[in-house]
């Protein structure tokens, strides 16, 4: 019933700092550093999205620096070990990277971080070339939707479709939606508190619609 569900496409990041497979350690920190991004993809060819080296990735190194490394953290740690030792980004990276398609709708590219336990998603066309980038902090951005703009949403495909001709008003405050007034049909006043908070950019829904007397 309400309108179209924002995806990845809406909020990533569409020019991405990236470094081939061969990329050596020291340019891949100094990118890093340069345009302040914690990882960056590792593609080839015109595009294609082979890995991803983050912060975590480099910072093997610096472990690892000052004392040689045991057979026990060898035997435990052997992606972390074998990090301390690489030179370039295709021993360094992430391979293969978890990557998500633009039309990807919000909830699902945030359930996905937060399975993976990652922080951002390259996001790929269908043949796998890189076309942005998605953080975690961009997830957030659709709650920086207006409050005028959230209440209009709510009118318009929640409140003018199940309450019809009725006398709904509809609030929004630092993005809480407030709905009151008299509905005939009281089995809708749940769904029209749940077709509120689903769309994007709501923080909560206080309902207080109630039933309208029978005369």
């Amino acid at each position: 019933m309400t309108s179209a569900r924002y995806t990845v496409n809406d909020v990533m990041t569409k020019n991405v700092v990236t470094v081939s497979p061969d990329t050596e350690f020291k340019e891949i920190a100094a990118r890093m550093e340069q345009w302040r991004v914690a990882a960056v993809p590792v593609v080839e060819g015109e595009g294609h999205v082979v890995g991803i080296v983050s912060e975590a990735d480099l910072l093997s190194k610096e472990e690892f620096h000052e004392h040689r490394i045991g057979l026990i953290e060898q035997m435990y740690r052997p992606g972390d070990t074998a990090k301390a030792g690489a030179v370039r980004a295709e021993e360094l990276m992430t391979s293969p990277a978890i990557t998500v398609k633009p039309d990807v709708p919000l909830p699902q590219a945030a359930r996905l971080m937060a399975d993976r336990r990652i922080k951002r998603l390259p996001v790929v066309d269908a043949d796998g070339n890189l076309k942005g980038i998605v953080s975690r902090a961009d997830l957030l951005k659709i709650f920086l939707r207006s409050d005028d703009e959230l209440a209009a949403e709510i009118r318009h495909e929640v409140v003018n479709r199940l309450f019809p001709a009725s006398s709904v008003k509809v609030g929004v405050t630092g993005g809480v939606a407030t709905l009151t007034g008299r509905v005939r049909n009281p089995d809708l006043i749940p769904v029209a508190a749940r077709l509120a908070q689903s769309v994007e950019g709501v923080v909560g829904v206080d309902c207080r619609l109630v039933e309208e007397p029978s005369d």
